[in-house]
């Protein structure tokens, strides 16, 4: 288990020399994160991690790493950054514009690492041999890089970044779902553990393979995805996977739009006509052919499609139509005109009432087709899949079964934006002051500030709360702030608790809680049984408490922030 930097007074180097409200205020998170010492951009979309950024970095990594060792029974590994050109060739993703892509002195090709599906499955088949060999599940937390054109949102979207990804190699598609359901469930712990509400909905894999995906978001307003949840059954899914129905059917009166595309034959056009300002899903269009359609066709032109379906035929005339309309069209909808001039009516087929198109607010829900569904604008911080045996099965990845036979090993991957959680989680909860972490992530959980000349009643504080929270406690101060900006920039960090002392009312201190409550405000309950013993008074929002009772009541509090 990694510990915590050690609190070096050499710290106070990267702390601003001023705090202006409106600069709190008014900062966009990344440029916030600048301002206050956590990191340091040098290019778009690459940042260097300063001391105070590297502490909440380092929590979020103890936490992920605790529970994939203890609840995932997972393994620790670190790959390559450097990936060779040869295994992404075999997998067909070398082509991928997003690679940074690089030549040695031999002139022998690589790329800087997205995503190491290639790197560990050819890893991992040198030592899996048997079926006694699985299942296994192993993981690294490791930088990685993607050569994003326009990075915005500072760590959410950047160039390089901190990730943790874990693959699993099974002997079975049964085997390898058991480990997808039980890696989500240590996710579900890990989320939990970071203290930050959160959202896990159903997912489409997109272009990195396989059948079952589920995605982990925290729900705001700045958020680039949208998920949509049933208020009736609870339901949660990306608008890529959510089914959704009209509340009536039929009731779309206007334009139409069609998207043609073409059986995996080639053999039968299919016309899938929705309402016109609707987005085609291509995911629901599948499942109403039983995914019988070309999906390598599906970004072309209508007019690409129909020449490709001509070319494919002898005679169109005689070829096989397949018309699909959306469940929100009806007889009297303005359908466009059909391209072909010359068919047979008899091998024209239709299908009627399906959805065809994303899902927006208030439609009803497609899996329990009774409640209606909420939007909400997420980020999104973490990804687990069922791969299946597209890597394994490219790499020759094989193990010897129970009958003797060779068979090819199942996978998945799953992935946590270690560095864009951080991006999260400080968008979500700043405010007018700054910062407002949970102790999970705040890059200390405690703050002492004393005036300039009573570093006295610091060393006797430290006295009482090293034994609790050893280096979680911060004392070093830039020497020109006095106790104002010191307790301003303590709150701007974000804090969760600031311990004030001054020879006034010395041997009590004064506590001003800056965390959110995250729990189920059990603290109360404690102080009400608790606060005559220890002396605690509150008074508004701060607490007032005597030094021998400070580590006992600030780890009361700490619990629920």
């Amino acid at each position: 288990m990694l510990r915590l930097p050690p609190a070096y007074r050499s710290y106070h180097v990267f702390q601003p020399r001023k705090l202006s409200k409106e600069t709190l205020k008014s900062l966009p998170t990344h440029e916030l994160l600048q301002t206050l010492g956590f990191v340091r951009q040098s290019q778009s979309g690459l940042v260097n991690w300063l001391p105070m950024g590297l502490r909440s970095l380092t929590k979020i990594e103890n936490i992920i790493r605790r529970r994939m060792n203890n609840d995932g029974k997972a393994m620790e590994v670190q790959l390559s950054t450097l990936s060779p050109k040869s295994l992404w060739e075999t997998t067909g993703r070398w082509s991928n514009t997003e690679l940074f892509k690089l030549k040695d002195a031999k002139k022998a090709s690589y790329c800087l690492t997205p995503t190491c599906e290639e790197d560990i499955t050819a890893l991992m088949k040198n030592y899996i041999s048997s079926y006694k060999d699985l299942p296994l599940l192993v993981y690294q937390i490791t930088k990685k890089y993607r050569d994003e054109l326009r990075p915005r949102g500072g760590l959410l979207r950047g160039r390089e970044f901190l990730m943790k990804d874990a693959y699993s190699f099974a002997t079975s598609k049964e085997e390898a779902i058991g480990i997808f359901e039980r890696v989500n469930s240590v996710y579900a712990k890990i989320f939990t553990d970071l203290k930050i509400p959160f959202l896990s909905a159903w997912a489409d894999s997109g272009d990195i393979g396989g059948d079952l995906s589920k995605e982990y978001h925290y729900i705001h307003p700045s958020g680039e995805d949208t998920l949509m949840k049933c208020e009736d059954c609870g339901m949660s899914s990306n608008v890529e996977k959510c089914e959704s129905f009209p509340i009536e059917n039929g009731e779309h009166l206007g334009d139409v739009d069609v998207q043609y595309t073409l059986s995996k034959d080639h053999g039968t056009l299919v016309c899938l006509y929705y309402p016109r300002g609707r987005q085609l899903n291509w995911n629901l269009a599948l499942e109403s052919l039983d995914h019988d359609l070309d999906s390598s066709i599906r970004e072309k032109s209508n007019k690409d499609i129909l020449e490709i379906f001509q070319e494919s035929n002898e005679d169109v005339m005689f070829a096989k139509v397949l018309r699909v309309m959306d469940c929100r069209l009806n007889s009297r909808s303005n359908f466009p005109d059909f391209p072909l001039k010359q068919y047979l009516k008899n091998n024209f087929g239709k299908i009627d009432d399906v959805s065809l198109v994303d899902a927006i607010e208030n439609e009803v829900c497609g899996s329990c087709n009774e409640g209606h569904l909420k939007a909400f604008k997420t980020i999104e911080v973490g990804h687990t899949f069922h791969l299946g045996t597209k890597y394994s099965k490219l790499l020759e990845a094989k193990f010897t079964d129970r009958e003797n036979k060779s068979s090819i090993i199942e996978m998945g991957c799953f992935g946590i934006g270690v560095s864009r959680l951080l991006g999260a989680i400080g968008e979500i909860t700043r405010d007018e002051r700054g910062f407002r972490w949970p102790t999970s992530v705040a890059p200390y959980t405690v703050s002492v500030c004393v005036a300039p000349g009573n570093e006295s009643l610091s060393h006797q504080i430290k006295e009482q709360l090293d034994m609790s929270f050893e280096d979680d406690v911060m004392y070093s101060f830039n020497d020109k702030m006095g106790l104002g900006a010191r307790i301003n920039y303590s709150h701007a960090i974000g804090i969760p608790i600031c311990v004030i002392a001054g020879p006034k009312n010395w041997p009590n201190v004064e506590l001003e809680i800056r965390g959110n409550n995250y729990g189920n405000e059990s603290w109360k309950q404690e102080y009400e049984t608790a606060k005559d013993t220890l002396k605690w008074q509150i008074t508004g929002d701060k607490h007032i408490v005597p030094i021998e009772s400070l580590r006992k009541v600030i780890s009361i509090i700490a619990r629920d922030l």
